[in-house]
């Protein structure tokens, strides 16, 4: 169920280069997992902005976007004190009832957000968290420090080695202890090759681009053993044994 309300801006800052934290205050009733994510409606823009959500607790929530583009442009632009159209409580989330005790929880960019709280969750519940984190240079590194604060073990890959393992999060899989599940968000070529490098069980969260958000476009519709599933609805979260790639 997702519910449309008016939310306060209480902070907007950047985080990198182009890559912005904002705090919203308002209902968060809907948000029932950590995973989800948030439509904002953001004006003279038909369509709303699907973003993933860090963080939230009973009255605010935290989202990280990166400025890509003509929407993003004006978000980054925004001051405390504002009012932005907002759906939540949409997609389905992780599922933490796994029984997993050393669970490893990995992103790519823009996908490190939602694996926050899921972190946090994971880390509440005695799980052994160890967090590899994703990037193409140290300039675009965010939140690692952020995640050591919950008391997960952090591992950070660069592409250019100018921070952490050089290379690709596949590549961080060597220094990281032994581990029974993961968790994924991150880019497509990202899952895919993280798909083949571990055997254990998992659940990873595609960054799909959508055109409603709630599932009545079917714009999002991806190819699962179950069938289609719309990333918006069914999605963003699946579990890896359903995952087909193509």
């Amino acid at each position: 169920m997702y519910k449309r309300g008016i939310y306060r801006i209480v902070a907007n800052e950047a985080l990198t280069g182009n890559v912005y934290r904002m705090v919203l205050e308002g209902d968060t009733q809907y948000i029932t997992a950590p995973g989800q994510f948030v439509n904002v409606e953001l004006p003279g823009k038909f369509l709303r902005r699907p973003i993933s959500i860090c963080d939230y607790d009973g009255r605010t929530i935290t989202i990280i976007y990166k400025v890509v583009g003509e929407g993003t442009a004006i978000m980054g632009e925004m001051k405390p004190g504002g009012e932005l159209d907002v759906l939540t409580g949409l997609g389905n989330g992780f599922d933490t009832a796994t029984g997993t005790r050393r669970p490893l929880l990995v992103g790519g960019g823009v996908g490190v957000p939602p694996l926050y709280n899921l972190a946090k969750r994971l880390i509440a519940g005695g799980a052994a968290v160890n967090v590899v984190l994703g990037f193409n240079t140290a300039s675009e590194v965010f939140y690692a420090d952020e995640f050591a604060a919950l008391g997960a073990t952090v591992t950070v890959a660069t592409a250019d080695g100018s921070r952490g393992v050089k290379g690709f999060v596949t590549d961080a899989l060597k220094s990281v202890p032994e581990y029974d599940y993961v968790y994924a968000c991150g880019p497509m070529p990202m899952l895919r090759a993280l798909g083949g490098a571990v055997n254990v069980p998992g659940q990873f969260s595609f960054e799909e681009r959508m055109g409603c958000g709630f599932g009545g476009c079917m714009g999002c519709s991806c190819k699962t053993k179950n069938g289609n599933k719309r990333i918006c609805k069914e999605g963003p979260v699946l579990r890896t044994d359903e995952i087909i790639w193509e």
